[in-house]
């Protein structure tokens, strides 16, 4: 309406369709398209420096690798929507990976042993939400403080030894066993059975409170889209040993949270609060409870993140939550488009973040490359993705979005 209005008072001003494609981009329109970019020319260079990168053993051996912060990007996703940061996040997975392998070690039930790892994250989580929301502490403060007492709590549950190994299977199953052919297409069949409905059931919600609907056309690519990414991943990784189960549970959280954010009203209080904290109280958002909700999930996430990590390694370690994967997980998820500032980004931003972040790692290990240039590179993108986020958002303001 509010659009509609200022058209008609000044017709000079462009409508979406009448703005070059240029200036949708710098106005941040198309959150993924940077990304998709960045990682087609990724996979280009190194496949022309080593023609084994695209490969279906190399491509299986990547979806395991970026599982794991994959999982905590997903945490610090949410984090960034409501304008707050974790620096704990790392260390809140060792920890949840510590207390797996020492209830496995102690002959625990492996289910349980899953569950009282996640558990462990969760209620990390819950006390630092607590902490910055009824304290006011700053986030950064509270989980950068964090972070170094998890990291001593690490040394206390693993002890002088530095590595509890795993021994169950069903753990080390996690990470280490794939899906059979037909249940990776049976459940192909029914990820293209929900996208088609999500569309369809997003039009009639959207025709029936009045707001505009995208055109057939649209819809129907967004579907053959993921349809043909769907089917192409399935056919590349069935080539090799099949789906991991590891990359199984990456994609089923990352619907599962991306399905949270953006269709429940609590996604929408989420976004809300990153976009004005002020305004969403006057609205009568309970902005505690969903800043220390969206905590407590951050360190379930991170745990689950943990816990694959320790059945990938077959151990955990007090080497375990270190700066690699800290910054991993917040790179995958500022690359992917998520904004410093709160209030924009999506969950799915944070899988394609962590792809990129794991085809620059993977590449360069197939290139032997030493450690100071895969810093530097990823460095280096991490500084682009901030920048033109900041400088989008300036764009936005401008514009008056």
């Amino acid at each position: 309406m509010t659009a509609n209005i200022g058209q008609a008072g000044n017709p000079q001003v462009p409508t979406v369709r009448e703005r070059s494609l240029m200036s949708r981009l710098l106005g941040g329109e198309f959150q993924q398209l940077p990304v998709f970019l960045s990682l087609v020319l990724i996979w280009i260079v190194f496949e022309i420096l080593n023609p084994q990168f695209i490969t279906s053993r190399n491509l299986s051996n990547l979806v395991l690798q970026m599982a794991e912060y994959g999982l905590l990007a997903i945490g610090e996703t949410l984090i960034l929507l409501l304008g707050e940061i974790d620096l704990s996040i790392a260390a809140v997975s060792a920890v949840g990976g510590a207390i797996l392998a020492e209830l496995a070690a102690n002959n625990v039930n492996p289910y349980v042993a899953i569950l009282a790892g996640a558990a462990s994250g969760a209620i990390i989580g819950l006390f630092q939400g607590v902490w910055v929301t009824i304290l006011r502490v700053p986030s950064f403060i509270v989980t950068l403080a964090g972070s170094l007492g998890y990291l001593g709590l690490l040394f206390v549950l693993i002890g002088q030894e530095g590595t509890v190994p795993i021994m169950s299977n069903t753990i080390n199953a996690i990470a280490g066993n794939y899906l059979p052919a037909w249940l990776s297409w049976l459940l192909v069949a029914i990820s293209i059975a929900l996208v088609i409905w999500s569309v369809w059931r997003d039009k009639a919600a959207r025709r029936s409170m009045g707001l505009p609907v995208k055109s057939s056309s649209a819809m129907w690519v967004r579907v053959v889209a993921s349809v043909i990414v769907m089917i192409v991943v399935t056919v590349v990784l069935n080539a090799y040993q099949g789906v991991p189960i590891a990359g199984l549970v990456l994609i089923v959280f990352v619907a599962g949270f991306a399905w949270m954010s953006q269709s429940t009203t609590f996604g929408r209080h989420i976004y809300a609060l990153g976009g004005n904290e002020e305004a969403a109280r006057r609205a009568g958002i309970n902005v505690k409870g969903v800043k220390i909700a969206v905590f407590t999930l951050a360190g379930l996430l991170a745990a689950v993140g943990g816990i694959v990590g320790a059945s990938r390694l077959g151990a955990a370690s007090t080497a375990a939550g270190g700066s690699d994967l800290l910054m991993d997980s917040i790179a995958a998820a500022v690359i992917g488009g998520t904004s410093l500032f709160g209030g924009r980004g999506s969950i799915w931003n944070a899988l394609a973040g962590a792809l990129v972040i794991g085809s620059i790692e993977n590449g360069m290990a197939l290139l032997d490359a030493g450690t100071s240039t895969k810093y530097l590179v990823e460095g280096a993108i991490l500084l682009l993705a901030v920048t033109f986020d900041t400088f989008t958002r300036m764009r936005r303001q401008k514009l008056g979005k």
